[in-house]
């Protein structure tokens, strides 16, 4: 027997969890799939290694679907300040909070800490159901609907299923939706850190020659890093040991925080310019990395889903409030007009400011560093990118507004 919902969504992470909270939280009946259940509880060490600068819009949509305190509760960690600087110029930037009105210009968590809260939030709601572990065999897409074959042979049926399931995304193949992009033949190393200063509730970020290297303050005081190397590099770091990586990751960041005492596992991953050349088809839609993929120097890519999973649940609600079906081809296309240019145009942003970090032209480099010095002392430009920065822009999804 085939067990129909209104929305299916596919991908348990930060933003299909957010989305499926959302809509059940506005009484569409939703079911969301996962391959796995996530962690609910950890031992206090070792931290995540993989963690996401949340901004004040991604704050705002975590409080609305009701996952905020429980993220809170689980640990967080504010940052006030932002420093950026070059390592090949005079070039520095520096954004505090106290030229904002609110008390920090965003937050550092782990993702386990997001998406446990998600999941635990989303089982208080009668209107969602968890199928886990479901892996998806196939979609089927016709008329008036689409259904979810799963590994077990279920078949599921849904008048929208939306694809949260990565920048690999297997629903987005099958729905035969091709993408455009490159490898940017750069990885992200990603690790956590102690050092012997205090990290002074900084977020820190320096650019060297082969891509920035931030460190991120933690609530426990440690860092977690993310270093963008050349993919031969990343993988010779790996192999390091920790206290010859400790050395060459403090003579990289020139010494601010000290001596670099402790690190914790490392990990790297492959980093990519990708969006779907489409983000719906009939009765199927993409969110977060499905949708794009962008470079993580000013790590906005959870926080570019989170919008997108905020607009389309918006659009859903409305649509079933007004009684239209709720994957109507009206509604797919006035969520791809809404998100697609937006997430355009930061990913373009990311890929050009890495571009100009990386060339080896001495002119160029210094014009940069002037470039960078400029915006720091003009009051305007400085609270203009650290208000987009922090999300706050036209046109956001209302859940993004904290109304």
């Amino acid at each position: 027997m085939t067990k129909k919902y209104a929305v299916i969504v596919v991908g348990g992470g930060i933003v299909g969890a957010t989305a499926a909270c959302a809509l059940a939280q506005a009484g569409i009946d939703v079911a969301l799939l996962d391959a796995r259940n996530p962690a609910r509880t950890w031992p206090a060490d070792p931290i995540d290694i993989r963690v996401s600068a949340l901004t004040r819009a991604s704050q705002n949509i975590l409080r609305a679907v009701g996952a905020w305190d429980a993220m809170e509760q689980r640990g967080i960690g504010p940052y006030d300040h932002m420093h950026v600087w070059d390592a090949d110029s005079a070039g520095v930037l520096h954004f505090d909070a106290a030229e904002t009105e609110f008390p920090e210009l965003g937050h550092i968590v782990e993702n386990r800490v997001t998406v446990a809260s998600l999941w635990d939030q989303l089982e208080s709601l009668p209107s969602a159901t968890i199928l886990c572990p479901a892996t998806v065999a196939d979609l089927q897409i016709n008329s008036d609907s689409a259904h979810i074959v799963l590994s077990d042979g279920t078949i599921l049926a849904a008048d929208l299923v939306i694809a949260a399931d990565g920048r690999d995304s297997a629903l987005r193949q099958m729905a035969g939706i091709q993408t455009t992009g490159w490898e940017y033949k750069q990885d992200g190393l990603v690790a956590t850190i102690s050092s012997e200063k205090s990290h002074q509730f900084t977020a820190w970020q320096r650019f060297l020659p082969e891509g920035p290297l931030a460190l991120l303050p933690l609530k426990n005081g440690q860092c977690s890093i993310v270093w963008t190397l050349s993919h031969d590099t990343a993988q010779d770091y790996l192999k390091l040991s920790d206290a010859d990586f400790l050395q060459t990751l403090e003579h990289a960041f020139g010494g601010i925080l000290g001596k670099m005492l402790t690190v914790g596992p490392r990990g790297a991953f492959p980093l990519r310019f990708q969006y779907a050349q489409q983000y719906s088809a009939d009765h199927f839609v993409l969110i977060g990395d499905a949708a794009h993929a962008m470079h993580p120097l000013a790590g906005q890519g959870a926080n570019a889903g989170l919008l997108d999973a905020a607009a389309i649940a918006e659009l859903i609600i409305k649509a079933d409030q007004a009684g239209r079906p709720v994957g109507s081809h009206k509604t797919l296309r006035q969520y791809e007009r809404w998100r697609k240019g937006d997430n355009l145009a930061m990913m373009s942003s990311m890929d050009v400011i890495n571009k100009m970090y990386t060339t080896d032209n001495e002119a160029f480099r210094q014009l940069r560093g002037t470039g960078m010095s400029w915006v720091n002392h003009s009051a305007w430009l400085k609270n203009y990118f650290n208000r987009y920065a922090m999300g706050l822009r036209d046109d956001l999804p209302e859940l993004a507004c904290g109304i």
